[in-house]
């Protein structure tokens, strides 16, 4: 049985030296890769099993791989931001992030996210190849893919799991937290305004229509309506 392949992405040689001793003394094994060109380039290589990538980084930065290998690929990522870059962490999550971490940080705290992440992929064996469809709308979660009358709408895996969310309870009202929980884990320590934003986002994808909407439930959270 092959390992847990982690690549890591990231300028800091410390950082590497650090986080490879901890990732395999767990099982897993540690790629490296310093800058963001090498780090899209070990990633079509290498084909890792999970992502460890540094915002900031030379020649191209984290938020742009993430964006690249997202259009490709559903790999669990967690992003490592410094201490003040909320806005770009945040930016991060809706490009499709799993989660992130903010240095400094206990390598610890790593393993105990990737296994985490890693878990909740695992846990979901009910979601594979499950299909919802409504009125022009249709839901794949077995292959991350949204059509409307028959077109695919591109939607990042985050997007994709937050709408396959709503979706699986018409009617049934999640607020922020339940969704966070669910669709991002409950070991994401994000905060409630990534949710805002990923529904935005989704609703400026998807058509006005007369069927089916994402409501706003003042103070609370969202719900799938369908109309009857």
């Amino acid at each position: 049985m092959s390992t847990t392949k982690i690549l890591i992405c990231d300028d800091q040689p410390m950082i590497h030296e650090t986080l490879r001793e901890y990732i395999e003394s767990d099982g897993f094994t540690a790629i490296s890769a310093f800058d963001g060109e090498e780090a899209l380039a070990k990633f079509k290589s290498d084909q890792p099993d999970f992502i460890i990538l540094d915002l900031m980084m030379p020649k191209k930065n984290g938020l742009d791989v993430c964006r690249e290998i997202r259009q490709e690929h559903n790999v669990p990522i967690i992003m490592l931001t410094a201490k003040g870059e909320e806005i770009d962490r945040v930016l991060g999550l809706e490009l499709g992030a799993d989660d992130y971490i903010v240095k400094p940080f206990s390598p610890r705290e790593v393993v105990a996210r990737i296994k985490a992440v890693l878990r909740r992929i695992r846990e979901q064996p009910d979601l594979v190849g499950q299909i919802l469809r409504f009125e022009r709308l249709q839901i794949n979660i077995s292959n991350y893919e949204v059509r409307v009358d028959g077109e695919v709408i591109p939607c990042t895996p985050k997007e994709v799991e937050l709408l396959y969310k709503l979706c699986s309870t018409p009617g049934r009202v999640y607020n922020r937290e339940q969704l966070l929980s669910d669709v991002w884990g409950y070991d994401y320590y994000g905060d409630t305004r990534v949710v805002d934003t990923q529904i935005k986002r989704i609703r400026a994808k998807l058509p006005e229509n007369d069927h089916w909407c994402i409501r706003s439930i003042y103070g609370v959270g969202y719900k799938f309506e369908v109309s009857v």
